[in-house]
């Protein structure tokens, strides 16, 4: 029984060794009434403290990350004119990362049964009613701990930027669909389909090698023995699916590589700043090639979802536009009743036929992301 106390959602008492020093006073005293009603206001107090950190409170989470003023100059130039007033609050809500809220996935595989219901005492709800993906978000910006990868121990919950689960919806998966998951890593886009159904196979795919690590890393961290058999982890060019594995899958999610707003804000030095800048124009190309090969990796009838984190048109939307416009096959697929379903808990960009856009705002600082839902016809 100690040690259940002691240990809450794996985080052990030694990093509260106040609270454990009382405890252990309790036990040796064999006061045992005052150990159980200490117990019970002992989890509470601990819950608070994982819990409850508004922005408005001040959180140590180390030194503030410095913004870099040539990608902000960049990003003011261009979303001013293809957001107008949405930039503006977007632009303050990207710039306080200590305020950026995060969704928390509970991993149906391990999640303790009582997790759904403390969630709920500390403020939480659920984002989404959506079979057994199981999601939680707090209106305020919460400081909650991430668990560290233990070979042979399954982690029971993912963190996550809230509007990354929106890919994953638009894919509307079945059970024994087959997937193709083409640009994968760390995961989190994985993880959310194996919360949703039992696809027939989950190949995850991932260009650079030490991502690539990572995305096993997250896999062999949330998904047991017995369901990895499904999934294939590989190291190829997207680019290559359409020539080498044509017609083959029911469903693509092509998470595409992108000039990513929230850390390319934050790059590290200037002259990286102006290398991701040069990349930034060359981007739109390559996410093009990935989204013909979808395209062509895809069953007839089957769906493409395209998603990207950036706010940017041209990787976005005008990437869309071009493919369709070389594609008789495809046919844009309408989520108008998506975003009305979720409109109160995201914050969408300008209407686009092409699309949805989710900005950053306060009390909502999700995204970015942009997602789109292509239709193979044959």
């Amino acid at each position: 029984m100690v040690r259940d106390v002691l240990i809450l959602f794996g985080m052990r008492a030694r990093n509260l060794k106040w609270e454990r020093g009382k405890y252990q006073m309790f036990e040796a005293l064999g006061c045992h009434s005052c150990f159980k009603s200490q117990c019970a206001s002992w989890r509470v107090h601990v819950s608070e403290r994982l819990f409850t950190s508004p922005c408005h409170q001040k959180v140590s989470a180390g030194p503030r990350k410095q913004v870099c003023e040539v990608v902000l100059q960049h990003f003011d130039q261009q979303y001013s004119q293809e957001l107008g007033q949405l930039w503006v609050v977007a632009r303050e809500v990207l710039l306080q990362p200590h305020c950026w809220q995060y969704g928390i996935m509970l991993n149906r595989f391990c999640a303790p049964e009582d997790l759904r219901q403390r969630l709920c005492l500390q403020g939480f709800s659920s984002l989404v009613d959506h079979g057994s993906l199981q999601c939680f978000v707090h209106p305020a910006r919460t400081r909650f701990p991430s668990q560290k990868h233990q070979p042979g121990w399954l982690k029971q919950y993912y963190l996550l930027n809230a509007a990354s689960l929106l890919p994953v919806l638009a894919l509307d998966m079945r059970e024994g669909d087959r997937l193709l998951d083409m640009c994968s890593a760390p995961g989190g886009k994985a993880l959310a389909v194996l919360q949703c159904v039992t696809p027939a196979s989950l190949h995850c795919n991932e260009l650079n090698f030490e991502r690539q690590q990572w995305l096993s890393k997250t896999l062999e961290s949330y998904v047991p023995p017995a369901v990895r058999n499904i999934l294939t982890v590989s190291n190829l060019d997207g680019r290559t699916f359409g020539e080498l594995q044509a017609d083959t899958f029911d469903k693509v999610l092509v998470d595409a590589p992108c000039s990513n707003d929230r850390s390319w804000l934050f790059s590290a030095h200037p002259q990286q700043s102006a290398m991701r800048l040069g990349e930034r124009t060359r981007l739109p190309e390559i996410q093009r090639d990935l989204l013909r090969s979808a395209l062509a990796a895809v069953r007839p009838g089957g769906l493409v979802v395209y998603s990207t984190c950036t706010l940017s048109h041209a990787e976005n939307g005008a990437v869309v536009q071009e493919v369709l416009s070389c594609c008789s096959n495809a046919e844009l697929q309408n989520l108008e009743e998506m975003s009305c379903s979720l409109g109160h808990r995201f914050t969408f960009g300008p209407s686009s036929p092409f699309g949805l856009l989710v900005v950053p705002d306060h009390g909502r600082t999700w995204g970015p992301m942009f997602l789109s839902k292509l239709k193979r016809l044959y």
